[in-house]
């Protein structure tokens, strides 16, 4: 049995019940681009919503994280990986967590009580020492001196203020001879699963009271777990990675060891593609938000593929694909229900990538007149994808210097743009909720029953980014509209505006939802319990707001734009007067 349904299986023995992984794209959370943490589609229910599940969950989540793409090609990190999670809204607290953690370690996993650690809060201000956490721990059998007490890493806080509380981290020994004192700093002991305790709430002057209803937050990373149980120091040497790992060593003709980092790099980022172009909100490869990152994660990956000598107009990244598809489609319908969505987008970005490389190609052979200096070496790096090893290749082949240091100076400087880009908010979606913004929001309902009536029923939101100047809006549909159709869209829309509707908004569960006829083109991506807008008569759709109280407040629609998206997939460009 697989450590996700062992944890599954153990938890809902325990009383909870299992709620479904959210999408790696989060709905309506314009802060961020993907999900990171297990936690994080959970956190409308640990502020107070009701769960209509219950008091104890858990599950295990899909999560991305893309900060430094790369970074990815050593043992332990990442840009996908799966979080295992389980919650306490209000019900049991540190006792109960901390005894469930320890049982499902020794005597599920069967992991040694000698080769485990733990730290506990140590106080600070006027957060008290976490009594109760270190207690607990020496009764379970945990000696004294593999208890740390600290301030560092040990608590949680979402933000400047809200719930927040200390927590206590269980770590491994991976070693063989392990130390009787525990050392929190030494790199031989891994963090496996840790416990927050959300029982304070910090306002923004500092000041901390507790919390009437208390919540446990845990999470625990599969792969670094897995690689834990079966004894590997290399992540990509576990199960979850040898099949891939074996069939690119199989395809490039070439073993793992002295190929690791492009097998690792090749592995990891078709991993997380698959997931984020079988995600609901059907990201395609471009050069904006999760679109960018797609391309990027695709385009490395191709890369490495060419420094193992892969053919790269074979089917290679289908093949790779294909084995991760069927692995983990079992745990996740969108991957079946998308598969073949998969396939496309991987092949369609590779036959473009390998175009601009032929462009790079031409383009360097106007610049290898002289030496080449760190400008244009990143010039063809970053435009053309040029790794900086081909541009020094082929160089030499002529007899010419590289500037490597100007290179890497403006590859630092990129590096510190994009990292300012993905701290940054996700600017598509909701990521403004101020007045006109909002109104905008309410328009895109309107247009969308809108063009229901007028071009078919069968159309369907495909996506929208709004900003104070406009709005934009995609939409299925096989044609481009007429001059008739826009005219009728724009007179509809505005009919229902001057007749003063009312915004209605109502809370359900997802299933009720459904069966009152409100709209949703991705059912898996809403949480179980969602908002409803309701527009009059004329429109019903789940929606996470913001929107105005009446229609009569939206002014003068005007379609600017009617245009192609995608295959398939036409785009509105509107305003409101």
């Amino acid at each position: 049995m697989n450590l996700k349904d062992m944890f599954i299986n153990f938890f809902v023995s325990k009383g909870h019940k299992q709620i479904p992984s959210a999408p790696v794209v989060p709905e309506n959370d314009p802060s961020v681009l993907f999900n990171t943490a297990g936690m994080q589609p959970l956190i409308p229910y640990l502020m107070g919503e009701t769960h209509p599940y219950g008091t104890r969950l858990c599950d295990y989540q899909k999560c991305v994280r893309t900060n430094d793409l790369e970074s990815i090609g050593d043992t332990t990190h990442h840009t996908f990986f799966e979080m295992l999670g389980n919650w306490s809204l209000g019900d049991y607290f540190k006792e109960e967590s901390i005894s469930w953690s320890f049982e499902f370690l020794t005597k599920v996993l069967n992991i040694p009580v000698e080769k485990l650690a733990v730290t506990v809060f140590e106080g600070e201000g006027n957060v008290p020492f976490d009594e109760t956490s270190y207690q607990k721990w020496l009764s379970l059998g945990i000696k004294e001196s593999r208890i740390a007490k600290t301030v560092k890493d040990n608590f949680w806080i979402a933000g400047e203020s809200g719930p927040c509380g200390p927590d206590t981290e269980i770590f491994y020994y991976k070693g063989e001879n392990v130390p009787d004192v525990f050392d929190p700093e030494d790199n031989m002991w891994v963090e496996i699963w840790n416990n927050v305790f959300m029982q304070y709430y910090k306002d923004k002057d500092g000041n901390i009271t507790d919390l009437p209803k208390k919540n446990v937050d845990t999470g625990m990373g599969v792969e670094r777990t897995t690689a834990i149980l079966e004894g590997v120091n290399d992540n990509y040497k576990s199960s979850i990675w040898k099949d891939v790992i074996d069939l690119i060593c199989k395809i490039s003709n070439l073993p793992y060891e002295g190929n690791e980092l492009s097998m690792r790099v090749i592995a990891d980022h078709l991993r997380t593609a698959v997931f984020i172009s079988a995600d609901p909100a059907g990201i395609k490869p471009s050069n904006t938000d999760q679109g960018y990152i797609l391309r990027r994660l695709i385009r490395r990956a191709i890369r490495h593929a060419k420094k193992l000598n892969i053919d790269i107009n074979s089917d290679w990244e289908e093949q790779i694909a294909r084995v991760i598809l069927d692995k983990y489609k079992v745990y996740y319908k969108e991957l079946e229900d998308n598969y073949n969505i998969v396939l496309d987008v991987l092949r369609n970005e590779k036959v473009k990538f390998n175009r601009t490389l032929e462009k790079g190609l031409r383009e360097f052979e106007k610049v290898a007149t002289k030496d080449i200096d760190g400008v244009t070496a990143f010039h063809l790096f970053d435009t053309y994808g040029f790794p900086i090893e081909l541009t020094e290749e082929l160089a030499r082949e002529r007899n010419l210097n590289v500037d490597i240091e100007g290179f890497k100076n403006k590859f630092k400087e990129h590096q510190e743009l994009s990292r300012t880009a993905s701290a940054g908010k996700f600017k598509g979606g909701l990521a403004g909720n101020g007045e006109i913004e909002t109104k905008y929001h309410t328009a895109t309902h309107l247009l969308n029953a809108a063009l229901k009536e007028v071009v078919s029923k069968d159309v369907h939101q495909k996506g929208s980014n709004i900003t104070s100047e406009r709005m934009r809006f995609d939409f299925s549909c096989d044609h481009k509209l007429s001059d008739e159709e826009k005219t009728k869209t724009e007179e509809l829309v505005n009919k229902w505006i001057q007749e003063g509707l009312e915004v209605r908004c109502d809370e359900m569960k997802k299933e009720e939802a459904i069966k009152s006829g409100a709209e949703c083109m991705f059912i898996e991506k809403y949480p179980d319990i969602v908002t409803v807008y309701s527009i009059g008569n004329v429109s019903k759709e789940l929606c996470g707001g913001p929107h105005v109280k009446n229609t009569n407040e939206l002014g003068t629609f005007k379609i600017v734009k009617e245009e192609a998206s995608s295959a398939g997939v036409r785009r509105i460009k509107a305003i409101l007067e």
